[in-house]
């Protein structure tokens, strides 16, 4: 049996690069609820050098909350930020 363990980074934490050595997959945060192109580049760049595989962690655009917040959008908005984060 293999186990994935996984963890969400890129959230401007000072550990990322530490955690990225024990886990086995890690979500990326795009930028909305927290972290930053800068710091998402930083997290790929060190997932790839430790073989870890690469998952987007995309979010409600509420960084007060970290994301958390119950927000009320059209689908379209919810479709269109979601596309603008992954890309």
């Amino acid at each position: 049996m293999k186990i994935d363990l996984n963890a969400d980074l890129g959230e401007g934490c000072a550990s990322d690069a530490e955690l990225l050595t024990l886990v086995s997959s890690a979500n990326i945060a795009c930028g909305f609820h927290a972290g930053d192109a800068q710091i998402m580049q930083a997290c790929v760049r060190e997932a790839i050098k430790n073989g870890v595989a690469i998952g987007a962690h995309p979010s409600f655009p509420d960084r007060e909350n970290f994301g958390r917040s119950a927000m009320q959008l059209p689908p379209e908005t919810v479709y269109a930020q979601t596309l603008y984060q992954i890309g």
